[in-house]
């Protein structure tokens, strides 16, 4: 009767050690993985986080419960003359506390706003922005706000996040903030277009990389069950300067006013919408030769500012170029939902394009990257049958360790006669940047690289830089029933032959400098667009290049210009981005700071060495009065899904096959020792 009790003492010992290898196992994945390799930290409140719409976010120095600030209203104005968009952009919030509180605005914009204008309006008060050095004006508010006056400081971030501190708010006060900017649009397969970012996704950080600002850049998030959200009201006025064929939003339903042939008025139909996608707006002139120069100058501070757009020949029927191609294709959990079934959808579509000749391959990336072949392979009906069933059992979960999928992608030396090139389907929810346009740079080689933006809120900013640094495109997907229009797009230009060699040269006895310094490669469909400052304007400007091994040019008389207010500060952001860029080249940062805030300080820009700061010259807080801040969350991204990206854990977004492993590893080190015992 006593032969159960070693069985049972085995099983009690087993059990004891079960607990002690579990603890052993986890401490053992925390070291390995660096937290999980990396955190979503939405628990904890950033000082500047990128968020949606915006977000006034206080924060109690002392760890104090949340102090509502609710977004009253955002409105949004638009003013589009020919290539140009100037955007007004105010947010209105109310402190509802008893407290005083700090402020702290963030907001995505456009990746190439120029964003030159500041007002700050609290209660009866009006307080105008001046441009300083970054570090000056972070000690003038920071001054400010500690004698009690009323001050708001405007940062950037990164080229398409910005923020804005409001210092010493009032209780129960009212408070707006203004913001101006400028941007030029985008031109492609004969169509115009605008983007606004309404709202921008928490970023993925790698856990071994240090980026210094990521808690600037990782949003508190609300539930979807919250019964809380950010909403924002729209206005366009649309001046084409020619007769309009068609216009059309593919998100949001508009109610349109037209002026004339040339000119439409448009608002929300809703009214107000939640701040949870990006709005667009296209265009398209009415049908007749399309024009090949567009050239438009502002004069300025002594200067002419220029802009010049030429359209690429239209695309020539050719011999055809084998082509080695590798897709890439996000899993990670912020693809969850509508994001990932565009992206599969896609990717079917560019497998079901390939041809005889080519060769292919497919990566697949989340916490960890893995590729279908281990080589590329030859397209048949096999290999690509077999690459669409294992692309229709991808799951989207677990981080964004993107590099790892570069590194594979760009991995291999020649192609064997064959074109390279990669195509990467993606929302770029990253925070590290950087990083990844320094390993684009460092990996590239001969290849080019297309990316392609999934889902209602890409990071723009870096999907079109590492599509500039990749000699490729962007292409932006918001719906599903797009993916056969836009692929079809994409595929048009990968696989027609581009422009190469292109030079522009501007008259003899005229002093310009033109960015970007550096003319990419031109693809069917879309424009080169130059920015210049001139002296004067005479002669002709030539562009040139080489196609289909044949010499190619277009001439622009430089007296021959349309109206193009507000070129002057569009030239000096893309300075200033040419600028920033030569620092991933090596150049010295000093220098290069040196110049940026020279720049931005003659044409009032906010850039990473500028800011922004309005200081009011009477004190309203009392020194014996507490300042009290604390964080409001933003709206989670439209088709996002909350469990994937965050999980059931109030932090983080850890990938649940590191649970299942450990729970295996566990099971079978139990039952290891259970063995040995009975045995």
């Amino acid at each position: 009767m006593t032969e159960p009790a070693p069985v049972v003492t085995a099983r009690h010992v087993a059990l004891d050690l079960i607990g002690v290898a579990a603890r052993a196992v986890a401490v053992a994945l925390v070291s390995a993985l660096g937290l999980g390799a990396a955190v979503l930290l939405l628990a904890q409140p950033a000082r500047a986080s990128e968020t949606g719409t915006g977000a006034l976010l206080l924060r109690s120095a002392e760890g104090a419960e949340s102090v509502s600030a609710p977004l009253l209203s955002t409105d949004v104005a638009f003013r589009i003359t020919g290539m140009v968009a100037r955007a007004h952009v105010i947010q209105t919030f109310e402190n509802a506390s008893a407290d005083w509180v700090e402020g702290v605005y963030v907001f995505p914009l456009p990746e190439n706003a120029a964003v030159d204008h500041l007002r700050l309006r609290v209660g009866e008060r009006t307080i105008e922005g001046e441009i300083r050095e970054r570090e000056a004006a972070q000690r003038t508010y920071v001054a400010a706000r500690a004698s009690g006056r009323r001050a708001a400081l405007l940062d950037q971030e990164r080229p398409n996040i910005f923020t804005t501190s409001v210092a010493n708010i009032g209780p129960r006060e009212r408070v707006t903030v203004e913001l101006e900017y400028q941007q030029t649009l985008r031109y492609e397969n004969g169509r115009y277009s605008m983007r606004f970012p309404m709202v921008v996704g928490p970023r993925y950080i790698p856990g071994a990389l240090k980026v210094s600002d990521a808690s600037r850049i990782t949003p508190p998030v609300l539930r979807p069950d919250s019964g809380r959200e950010n909403r924002l009201r729209l206005h366009v006025d649309l001046d084409a300067g020619v007769p309009l064929a068609t216009v059309s939003s593919p998100y949001h339903a508009l109610r349109t006013r037209e002026v004339s042939e040339s000119r439409r008025e448009f608002d929300l139909a809703d009214g107000d919408v939640p701040a949870s996608r990006d709005f667009e707006l296209d265009w398209a002139p009415q049908a007749g030769p399309s024009p090949r120069v567009a050239w438009f100058t502002e004069r300025k501070h002594g200067r002419y500012y220029g802009l010049l757009m030429i359209l690429p020949p239209a695309a020539s029927p050719g011999a055809r170029l084998a082509r080695e191609v590798t897709f890439v294709l996000d899993t990670s959990g912020s693809m969850a939902g509508a994001s990932i079934r565009q992206a599969k959808e896609a990717l079917e579509l560019a497998l079901a394009r390939l041809g005889p000749g080519d060769r292919f391959n497919v990566i697949e990336f989340n916490s960890s990257a893995q590729r279908l072949f281990a080589a590329p392979q030859d397209v048949n009906p096999r290999n690509v049958r077999l690459a669409i069933d294992w692309v229709r059992g991808l799951e989207a979960r677990g981080g964004t360790e993107m590099a790892s999928a570069l590194r594979l992608a760009l991995a291999g030396g020649e192609a064997e006669g064959r074109i390279r090139q990669v195509v990467f389907l993606t929302d770029g929810a990253v925070g590290n940047e950087e990083a990844l346009f320094g390993l684009i740079r460092e990996r590239l080689g001969e290849a080019r690289l297309f990316t392609v933006g999934i889902g209602s809120a890409p990071n723009s900013h870096f999907m079109s830089k590492a599509a500039q640094l990749g000699r490729g495109t962007f292409t932006y997907i918001g719906r599903i029933d797009e993916v056969q229009q836009k692929m079809s797009e994409l595929f048009a230009k990968i696989e027609s032959p581009v422009m190469k060699g292109l030079e522009i040269r501007w008259p003899d006895g005229v002093r310009a400098e033109a960015w970007p310094a550096r003319i990419p490669d031109l693809y069917a469909g879309e424009p080169v667009v130059v920015v210049a400052a001139l002296d004067r304007l005479a002669g002709d400007v030539r562009v040139s290049g080489t196609r289909d091994g044949r010499a190619w040019e277009a001439r622009v008389p430089l007296a021959a210009h349309g109206d193009g207010a507000g070129v002057g500060s569009l030239w000096a952001r893309g300075k200033v981005e040419s600028l920033t860029d030569s620092l991933r080249e090596g150049a010295p940062e000093d220098a290069v700071r040196a110049r940026v805030i020279e720049l931005a300080m003659a044409h009032r820009l906010v850039t990473k060495y500028t800011s922004f700061v309005a200081v009011d010259t009477s004190p309203a807080r009392a020194s014996g009065e507490a300042l009290k801040q604390t964080a409001v969350p933003t709206n989670l991204p439209e088709g996002w899904e909350y469990g994937k990206v965050f999980g059931e854990l109030p932090r983080g977004a850890t990938d649940s096959r590191f649970a299942l492993l450990a729970g295996a590893v566990l099971m079978l080190v139990a039952l290891a020792m259970l063995r040995r015992r009975v045995a």
